[in-house]
């Protein structure tokens, strides 16, 4: 198998479909079918509970949830509770560590973090890693508005069989933010979500970006993304 990390653009597929598509994923590349491979999706509205969620974070009644549309799942990730819907980028890297010579999950997670912090840095939105936190979050101390809570723009929680990674990160770029409102995002009270197109608002001074521009800013993202991800999860890199 090459060396490379293929990159593929999936589309808006549901929470399920994509459940399924990791599980084959992962099959085919511990049976030397498949090279290394970061799935791109977009989700439609779904709540995800990873192994460590505390239900006390799920701030709205599943049948209210139905209600208006937004799935719940629970799944074999690590980490609390976070949402998806269409504006945000999902990652799923299906990538083989033992091959890779990287049979280390806390190092998995910093080059993922890695990864998008030199995504968002290109795209103009300073970013770091917060001390004892997995995911990325804006550096305020860099940024247009320096005071409030943290905000954090990318969540991230992984799965391993057999050193094969699934699951992986989401990064909020055009998403209606309103949604995090029914659950904690991450079980994190006193922090903010945000998004690159809030985030660039804040660096341009104005309220909010143009609507007209997100499909622009959405696969300007998505390009930069997978730049940077072949970098830091590619087997080559180091």
């Amino acid at each position: 198998m090459s060396d490379s990390l293929s990159i593929e653009w999936i589309g808006e597929t549901s929470y399920a479909e994509a459940l399924s598509f990791q599980r084959q994923a992962v099959s085919d590349r511990l049976a030397g079918a498949t090279p290394d491979r970061l799935l791109l999706v977009e989700h439609p509205p779904v709540i995800t509970l990873g192994r460590s969620t505390d239900r006390a974070n799920l701030r709205t009644e599943e049948a209210d949830l139905r209600e208006r549309g937004v799935e719940l799942f629970e799944v074999g990730r690590g980490g609390d509770v976070t949402y998806h819907a269409p504006g945000q980028l999902v990652g799923y890297p299906i990538l083989d560590l033992d091959a890779q010579g990287r049979r280390d999950v806390h190092a998995h997670l910093r080059r993922i973090e890695a990864g998008l912090i030199d995504a968002l840095e290109e795209l103009g939105v300073p970013a770091k890693r917060m001390p004892g936190w997995t995911g990325v979050f804006v550096d305020r101390s860099r940024s247009a508005v320096p005071t409030g809570r943290e905000r954090k723009i990318a969540s991230i929680g992984v799965g391993i069989r057999r050193w094969v990674t699934f699951h992986g990160f989401a990064l909020n770029v055009t998403i209606d933010l309103a949604g995090f409102e029914a659950i904690v995002p991450c079980g994190l009270e006193d922090v903010a979500m945000t998004s690159v197109a809030e985030e660039l608002a804040r660096e341009e001074g104005v309220a909010r970006l143009e609507q007209a521009w997100y499909p622009a800013l959405d696969k300007r993202v998505r390009e930069v993304v997978s730049e940077k991800m072949r970098l830091h999860l590619g087997a080559a890199a180091d």
